[in-house]
């Protein structure tokens, strides 16, 4: 009986290493990661560079709103910190869409 050569080698999907990745750096860090400092582990080459011009704007754009959202947070105790990332997230990428590949 022959089994699936895709059985016998495990091959590690781009979704698992994002994982992994995020998972060492959790470790190394002893905190959780955030979806931004997800997005910043995933899209970055081992030499500490984007993977793109695009995802460099991308990354400053986050930042930028970032430092917004938590001055806005500093002078105003009623905003909610607990799910800034996603708000982030969505303003500057969209908002996520379901179902596609």
């Amino acid at each position: 009986m022959r089994l699936d050569s895709r059985i016998q080698r495990k091959e590690r999907t781009v979704s698992e290493l994002e994982q992994a990745a995020a998972k060492a750096e959790e470790i190394s860090s002893g905190q959780k990661v955030g979806r931004l400092q997800f997005f910043e582990i995933t899209h970055r080459k081992k030499d500490g560079s984007p993977m793109t011009s695009e995802t460099g704007e991308i990354m400053e754009k986050l930042k930028e709103k970032k430092a917004e959202y938590e001055a806005i947070a500093s002078t105003n105790s009623s905003v909610n910190l607990k799910n800034i990332d996603n708000r982030i997230i969505t303003e500057v990428l969209g908002p996520e869409r379901y179902g596609r590949v």
